[in-house]
């Protein structure tokens, strides 16, 4: 490994989930040895921090870029005010009021992975932070590779031949605003996916299901599907597999959305401003441990363009 490389140190934040990197610079070109490190430890630990990286758009895209090819935004809503920049998504304050006209008292902030209602789910999402409140905003992530190996053997060889539709549509319980349903129509999303989903490069197992995208596991009743999905969403959410993350100004997180679910903050109660951007990976079509792919029920692929 080059010197840079050997500088760089990966350390631990809970027992499954989650590391910091440091002795790393993301405002100045990577090498390839750095670049291969971090990836390593991504693939590890499912989700990668960073202290006190203030990038620009520009920085951003190009660390982005180091490990995939950067999509759109999101398939439904628009990227930053900026024609240079259509591949950075805000994560502002107020994103939702676009959206929900009433939340009708459901809470709308739940575990999920970004986009899993395409076919082919991002494979990663980095997000930088800029603007934040005095306390709360914290972001929390889950294993989903330690969800799976935590149910007992019989479960898991039930969950190896399930597949369940997710879809992107407006929570149960709210009111969408008129410009989400149109956005909605324009573009539908609907997918088949393995509930357990095999990694393309570890091998690994995770549990391919979250609350914020999947409707139903398929081929089984609705009651059943409930009991089944609560299961899973139960094992997702054990604290020992989570790790929950303090946002700071230059604060970068970078997650594998193949093996990890996250849960966005709702306990932002102060006036204060909260501005954070995200970018994603274009990623594969999931297959199942029997090979079987997932299959676009409705809707394009989500890709680079």
């Amino acid at each position: 490994m080059t010197q840079a490389a050997t500088r760089l140190a990966v350390i631990p934040q809970s027992g499954y989930t989650g590391a910091e990197v440091r002795g790393v610079d993301l405002t100045r070109e990577l090498t390839g040895d750095e670049i291969q490190a971090i990836r390593d430890a991504l693939l590890k630990w499912k989700v990668v921090f960073f202290r006190e990286q203030f990038l620009d758009h520009d920085q951003h895209l190009r660390f982005a870029s180091y490990f995939g090819k950067p999509t759109p935004a999101h398939p439904l809503f628009d990227s930053i005010p900026d024609p240079n920049h259509p591949t950075i998504y805000p994560i502002f304050r107020d994103r939702f009021t676009s959206r929900v006209a009433s939340s009708g008292g459901y809470d709308k902030v739940r575990w999920h992975a970004d986009v899993t209602a395409a076919v082919n789910p991002p494979f990663a999402s980095i997000l930088r932070a800029e603007v934040l409140p005095p306390y709360g905003g914290d972001t929390q992530w889950s294993n989903g590779v330690a969800a799976y190996d935590g149910l007992s053997a019989p479960i898991q060889r039930l969950a190896d031949e399930l597949r369940a539709v997710h879809r992107f549509a407006p929570d149960a319980g709210s009111t969408p605003t008129e410009d989400y349903l149109r956005r909605v129509e324009r573009r539908p999303l609907v997918s088949e996916h393995p509930v357990v989903r095999v990694h393309p490069e570890t091998g690994e197992k995770a549990l391919y299901v979250n609350p914020g995208f999947t409707q139903q596991i398929a081929g089984v009743s609705a009651h059943e599907s409930r009991r089944l999905l609560g299961l899973f969403y139960e094992e997702l959410a054990r604290p020992e597999y989570t790790v929950r993350f303090k946002w700071e100004p230059g604060s970068i997180a970078f997650w594998d959305n193949r093996s990890s679910v996250h849960l966005a903050p709702n306990d932002l109660v102060t006036d204060d401003d909260r501005r954070l951007f995200r970018i994603t990976l274009e990623g594969d079509v999931p297959a199942g441990p029997d090979g079987r792919k997932s299959e676009a029920l409705e809707g394009d692929p989500f890709e680079a363009q």
